[in-house]
Parts: structure tokens; sequence; C-alpha cells
């Protein structure tokens, strides 16, 4: 019994000093967001019944532009695609640049929720299509709001200049680019700072997650045309037969991450597409592959390519085609590059966290093979250092279960991926909110 007592007055003790190590900016913004928490989770759910895919989010950058305005931003609209920037001066100090993301997935909602979105979008081909919050943007943007309704009801408590960020178009991969090439840093203050979240699908809402360095992996999205000869199929002796080298294609690149690569580097070669053939008895001329290549270092990215070119072209020669009929290789543009935390801006918000949350609350992760251009506002000439963190998202009972009976949880791009919104949001925008006031200085 006393040893109980003891454990106890130590965990309440442990309790209280986090609690007295809250600056009294920190203890504002938390009691601003409690009493703020109904219109944040009004907004959530506003966000997530209704979606909009990647370079068609003008309604949501409607509601994210007004959401600043309100606050007392000067805002800058459309700048590349949706996106729209929001400038927040507030006497000398550092500039804090703040990142959201806005576009949403083509995928019907399958959560059962009663707020579940049924909308429907047009994607890059023209296709109808449902379209569903499956990444949780609606969780980054509600974060967003969050977090600068927190910071302009403190701003008594810092000083400096705070730049919003509402990205469109990060599930594609031009956003970024677009925000760049429309000359975000020239149009801005420069930032001292560009910090953004990621929720997190297999992590517990109320935990954050990190990694210094390398975070996300950097992605090409590839296209292959393979030619071959077609005829019947019946009489396979008189073609050349791409299905069946795109197959022996396939499986050789398979070997180039398992045997040319060096095994403490992270590669990923996958194909998601094949497409040929109409008919069961027809050996056609031509099959498509579509692949995504992922990987931290530009040499080993170089590496991958340059060999599933040499594969490519030994393998359609030993088959019979013809030197200027080898298979055509492109990479969309743009590329997206690895998102590589600065370690010491994240190692200064980790202290931030673990103050703010307790250390058991704030979870080191492995770097995840995932994409984000949220990594192109480091790798400007500008240089800003940059940190991306985890936002956890899922009902911790869900994970200890998941954990007992050794199943996965839903998948961000899953349409059943189902975040938990008090806890994540409230916690989210303390995390950003006390990582803002930090850089800024407040005491």
């Amino acid at each position: 019994m006393k040893m109980i007592r003891i454990t106890c007055i130590c965990i309440a003790l442990v309790s209280s000093a986090y609690a007295q190590t809250k600056s009294p900016a920190i203890k504002q913004v938390e009691e601003y967001t409690s009493k703020q928490y109904p219109s944040l989770e009004k907004l959530y759910r506003q966000l997530h019944q209704n979606p909009e895919l990647s370079l068609h989010e003008e309604k949501t950058a409607k509601i994210m532009a007004e959401e600043l305005r309100t606050l007392g931003f000067d805002v800058i609209e459309k700048l590349g695609g949706q996106s729209l920037v929001g400038i927040l001066k507030n006497g000398k100090g550092p500039t804090v640049l703040i990142r959201t993301d806005m576009d949403a997935l083509p995928l019907e909602e399958k959560t059962g929720l009663p707020y579940a979105s049924k909308a429907r979008g047009i994607n890059a081909v023209g296709a109808d299509v449902p379209v569903m919050h499956a990444c949780g943007h609606d969780i980054h943007m509600t974060v967003f709001v969050g977090t600068a309704r927190a910071l302009t009801a403190t701003r008594k408590q810092w000083k400096g200049t705070l730049i919003m960020v509402a990205q469109s178009s990060e599930e594609n991969g031009f956003g970024a680019d677009m925000l760049f090439k429309a000359g975000l840093y020239d149009t801005i203050p420069k930032p001292d700072y560009a910090i953004a979240l990621h929720d997190n699908a297999s992590l517990e809402a109320g935990k954050v997650g990190y990694h210094a360095g390398a975070f996300m992996a950097s992605v090409d999205m590839m296209n292959i045309t393979v030619h071959g000869k077609g005829g019947h199929g019946a009489a396979p002796h008189t073609t050349i037969d791409p299905v069946v080298l795109s197959a022996e294609m396939i499986l050789a690149f398979q070997t180039i991450v398992s045997r040319e690569i060096n095994p403490l580097e992270p590669a990923v070669i996958t194909v998601g597409s094949i497409h040929g053939g109409s008919v069961h008895n027809i050996i056609p001329d031509d099959v498509k592959l579509q692949l995504t290549l992922r990987s931290y270092s530009p040499e080993v990215r170089q590496q991958i390519i340059a060999a599933i070119h040499k594969k490519s072209e030994h393998l359609a020669l030993q088959a019979g085609v013809a030197a200027d009929k080898l298979p055509e290789i492109t990479i969309n543009d743009p590329q997206t590059p690895a998102t590589i935390n600065d370690v010491e801006l994240t190692n200064r918000l980790v202290q931030v966290f673990q103050q703010q949350f307790g250390k058991e609350n704030v979870v080191e992760l492995q770097p995840a093979m995932v994409g984000e251009d949220f990594s192109r506002f480091g790798l400007q000439d500008k240089k800003v250092p940059i940190c991306m963190f985890w936002l956890g998202a899922v009902d911790p009972a869900k994970v200890k279960q998941a954990k007992e009976q050794g199943v996965a949880l839903p998948s961000l791009h899953s349409s059943t991926f189902i975040p938990l919104p008090e806890p994540t949001i409230k916690t989210g925008v303390a995390a950003m909110s006390a990582a803002a006031l930090n850089l800024f200085g407040s005491r």
C-alpha cells in the first residue's frame, strides 16, 4: 500500500513539474483552445465532408483565406494554383512559417462516420470520382486554423512575423513546386524557420512523433512504354511479346534494391500499374508500366534510374526488339525531393514537446518511405531550416487492440482511415503553437 502511495505521489510530482515548466503563453494557448474546440471540430467536419482534389481546392482555399483575414492577416491568394499565404507582423523578431496542405484523394470513404464524405470531383484524366480526406489534410487545416487563432490571441506574448501557408496540390507533388515557381520566398519576408506536421495513422492521439535528419523519402513517378511486335495468340513465334518482356523487366527491377543498392541505404521500387492488350487472343504491340521510385540519397536515386534504363534496354535487345524500339522511359515533373529535417531545429522542438506533453508522449519514429513536398521549403536559394513532425491521430484503444490482436490499423490513403478528432486537434494546436512560441523567443 505504501509503495502504491509513493508511486502515485511521484507521478503527481512529475505531472506537476511538467505543468510548472509550461510558460504563461502556452497555458493561455491551452485555455483558449479548449474554449475554441467546439468551433474547431465544426470546421473539421465541414472540411471532412467537403474535400477537393489537387488543383481544385477553390472552396477550401476560400475558407482558409477568410479565417486568416478575420484574424488580421494580410492574405495573398492563388499564389501557385490555389495556394495562399497569410502574413501577420507583430513587432521585431524572428519570422516563422507554418504550412498546411489542403487537397484530398480520389477515394470513396467507407468509414461509416455520420459526417463521412459523399463528395465527388473530376480527376486528372477527366473522370468523375469520389473524393475523401484519406490522408488527414482536414486535420492539418483544422490545426492550422487553431494555431493561427491561438497565436493571434497570445500576440502580447511574442514578437516577430508569422507566415501561414495553405498549400494546394500536395498529393500529386505539384503544389510546393508551383508555390516557389510563383516566387513565394520573394513575396514574403524570408522565414528563419519553416515547420509543419503530418497526422500519423499508427500513433496514438495525444502523442507527437519526430525524427531528426531523414524524415520522408524522395519520390519519382516513372513511366515506361515497352514496345514489341503484336500478333495472333496462337502464333507467338511470329511476335515479340511485350507482355512477357514487361514481366521479365518487373522481376529484374526487384533485384536492383536487393542486389545493387547498399543494404544500409533505404530504397523502394514499386510497379503500380500495368496496361497492355485488349482481348484474350491477341498479343499487343505495346505495354505501359507506371512505377514509383523512393530513396533518401540523390546518389541512390540516380543509381536506381540508371539500373532501370540498363535492364530495360538489355532485356528488350535480348527479346529481339530493334534498337530504335527500345523501351521509352520518362519521369514526371516535378520530382518530390526527400524531406530532411534540420537536426538542430528538430532537437530544439523535441525539448519543447517534451516540456509540453511529457517525455512519454514524444516518440522518436523511424524515417518513412512516403513523400512530402514540404521538403521544398528548405531547398531554395534562400536556405531555411525545416522540421515536419508526426501528430498521433488514432484512438489509443484501437492502437492497443491492434497490437494485442496482431492486426494492422487502416493506413493513410485508406478508405477506412478515421482520425480521433478531439485529442488529435487539441494536441496539434498545442504542439504547433508551442513550437512557434519557442522560435519567436516567447517566455
